[in-house]
């Protein structure tokens, strides 16, 4: 519109705004442009990452992540636990079908209670989680666990995730901070926090979906998956701090072991047959 004298006016949409419209924009597209179907966890993800990139940024990850918890364990023994059970979790399941190549490493940590695992097949426990494990049955919860996060390709869905947020989040933050108003700031630092709280929620899920996984391949392989539950048992035993759930990236191990009673009553409807490695 305009005014007697030829002037426009009307609300007016400016460039800050603009160009946050532009890199959310371009954000959402990169995501949900890029998809694929996972034929073990049945669902289609948002990647954009092959296996192969998956495999070789884990394999350049390794070392640096191992020497994080005092580099390989020595101790024979344990290692050659580890790879036979890994071995048979791989093997004697779906996650042998994934293009993925799988490595044990046990951690010579003896404090650290912890088990991880890269892209690509590196998995990770430590020493001081490993001894706290009486049964075959147990490490294999572990270990299970941990192939389910591979298989899940749940670190190719953080990245895809963290670079979706990120740009979002910068996008408010364009769109939010005016240098002429003080009070921008604080919106700009709120949009931020909000990222990551969305992020620590990705986080939560994968760890239960990939509980779901560690029951599936433990059993396919003949183990247990009550020893899962035991293992959360001994997780909550050892931890001498709690953070309240909601912010953190693992559900507590109670909330998680009434997942993991569900994915059992699920998998064996008549409960769990006899003669199973506990």
């Amino acid at each position: 519109m305009q005014d007697r004298q030829g002037n426009s006016y009307g609300p007016r949409i400016s460039l800050r705004i603009i160009f946050a419209l532009i890199v959310a924009a371009f954000s959402l597209f990169a995501y949900f442009s890029h998809s694929t179907y996972n034929p073990v966890t049945n669902q289609k993800q948002h990647v954009d990452m092959t296996p192969e990139q998956e495999t070789a940024l884990g394999l350049q990850s390794a070392p640096e992540m191992a020497n994080e918890y005092g580099g390989p364990a020595h101790d024979p023994q344990g290692q050659a636990e580890v790879d036979r059970i890994g071995s048979e979790l791989v093997s004697k399941t779906d996650a042998g079908k994934t293009p993925y190549h799988y490595q044990f490493h046990l951690l010579a940590d003896p404090r650290t209670v912890n088990a991880f695992a890269l892209p690509g097949g590196q998995i990770f426990i430590t020493e001081g989680l490993f001894k706290h494990l009486d049964t075959d049955g147990e490490l294999a919860g572990v270990l299970a666990h941990e192939v389910g996060h591979v298989v899940a390709r749940h670190s190719a869905q953080q990245l895809a995730k963290q670079n979706l947020t990120q740009g979002l989040t910068g996008a408010a933050v364009i769109a939010a901070y005016d240098p002429n108003d003080r009070n921008s700031r604080y919106k700009a630092d709120m949009a931020i926090l909000i990222g990551q709280v969305v992020g620590l929620k990705f986080g939560r899920n994968d760890e239960l979906e990939a509980d779901k996984l560690g029951v599936r391949f433990a059993s396919d392989a003949g183990y247990d998956p009550r020893a899962m539950i035991k293992v959360m048992e001994i997780l909550d035993q050892v931890a001498k701090s709690r953070t309240p759930e909601f912010f953190s990236t693992h559900p507590n191990p109670e909330h998680r072991i009434e997942h993991i009673e569900k994915a059992i009553a699920a998998k064996y409807p008549d409960g769990v047959p006899a003669g199973m490695i506990q």
